[in-house]
């Protein structure tokens, strides 16, 4: 019998849940460095990060990971590109720092309600298969 959660949706749902989990850490890091001299913000180009988790392209131009027993725990190039992405280029204050507290923090609750959207659909794909296991219609 094959595992149901190994479907096409469920991986897609799960490597989007990864990719918000990554940004909100990123997010953290630059309210956390809101008062470092120099720091500068990043965020996470969600495309590329989804895309290489669910191997669309290899965009490091390193070879993929192989799996020669299904036992194998999937790893991930530590070569590869995470994703994130600093901006160098702006700064709003004299010692160089670019953080911009109101603009993080509704970064945040942007990803905050993504990854509830996220979960919601994992727990509507979730319900629709314990009805079909219980065979109501």
């Amino acid at each position: 019998m094959s595992n149901w959660l190994d479907g096409p949706i469920f991986n897609i749902l799960e490597k989007s849940l990864d990719a918000s989990s990554l940004r909100q850490k990123v997010l953290a890091n630059n309210v956390a460095n809101v008062d470092t001299p120099g720091f500068k913000r990043s965020d996470v180009d969600f495309q590329e990060v989804l895309g290489q988790a669910l191997g669309e392209g290899n965009n490091s131009g390193g070879l993929a990971l192989k799996r020669t027993s299904p036992q194998h725990l999937p790893g991930s190039n530590e070569g590869a590109a995470t994703g994130v992405v600093t901006d160098e280029n702006t700064s709003f204050r004299n010692d160089g720092n670019n953080v911009d507290v109101d603009r993080e923090m509704a970064n945040v609750a942007e990803n905050g309600i993504y990854y509830n959207s996220v979960t919601r659909a994992i727990s509507a794909e979730l319900g629709l298969m314990r009805m079909v296991i219980q065979g109501k219609p």
